[in-house]
């Protein structure tokens, strides 16, 4: 997070998400630190967060990149993101533990600012966050961007509902939501977000990374799904970039 000033502790009990602007977050940490910014993070940094009244959507390793953090939060609109983040980086539990932070980071500025790309097709999550200790199934969730040289439009947007997503359904795969960039401006400019970009993602639940890689394999084994994937490629600045997300242990999102 890098942010030079600090969150009240606080809990609140589980509520659903639907949040209406995202932050997706992918951090490189120093090597060999990423664990030590999980307990941390997970220790003193969800109930506190939310206490300011963003949502801590869920937080990964990603499998493919040992020294990335990826996390996401939501806010209610872009008035309430930069009131919740002057409250959190303001307040003493960031005041305490910023140092800590900071000191496991090369670089955190790596975040899109993202919108659903319709109104169903946000985060919706009522779960609240596993207690500490706590044993869940964990899953794995896949993040696929997809980059731009304009904004996602309609078009896009049917191609993806009409054609696209029939044939990961197909395949195996199990959507839970999509974003698109949020134009907004930043209104929190203490810490910058990626601008200039024009992004789609997608997420998707799967039971393990076997799941997963059995979805890819029944994917291009469609007769169809050739044709689709040079479709899609002419859309793209370039190639669509996989985050495999590996659930922290109170992730709330699994």
């Amino acid at each position: 997070m890098i942010v030079e000033s600090p969150v009240a502790p606080a809990s609140r009990s589980a509520h659903a998400v639907r949040s209406s602007v995202v932050e997706l977050r992918q951090y490189t940490l120093q090597p060999g630190r990423r664990d030590t910014l999980i307990e941390l993070f997970e220790r003193e940094f969800l109930e506190t967060q939310e206490a300011t009244g963003m949502s801590v959507i869920g937080q990964f390793r990603d499998l493919d990149a040992p020294e990335r953090f990826v996390w996401l939060r939501g806010f209610d609109d872009m008035e309430n993101r930069r009131a919740s983040l002057e409250a959190f980086y303001g307040g003493p539990v960031w005041q305490k533990h910023r140092e800590a932070a900071n000191a496991t980071m090369i670089d955190s500025d790596d975040v899109l600012l993202l919108r659903p790309a319709a109104p169903a097709c946000g985060f919706a999550l009522d779960e609240a966050f596993p207690a500490p200790g706590e044993v869940r199934d964990a899953g794995l969730i896949v993040a696929t961007l997809y980059a731009f040289d304009a904004p996602v439009d309609l078009d896009f947007l049917d191609f993806f509902a009409a054609e696209l997503h029939p044939a990961f359904a197909a395949a195996g795969s199990r959507a839970i939501a999509s974003v698109s960039t949020e134009y907004s401006e930043n209104t929190f400019p203490r810490l910058p977000v990626r601008e200039g970009t024009h992004v789609f993602a997608w997420f998707a639940r799967f039971a393990d990374v076997a799941a997963h890689a059995a979805y890819r394999e029944a994917l291009v084994a469609q007769p169809g799904w050739r044709a689709l994937a040079v479709a899609l490629g002419r859309r793209l600045q370039g190639p669509p970039q996989v985050l495999r997300l590996a659930p922290t242990p109170r992730s709330r999102l699994r």
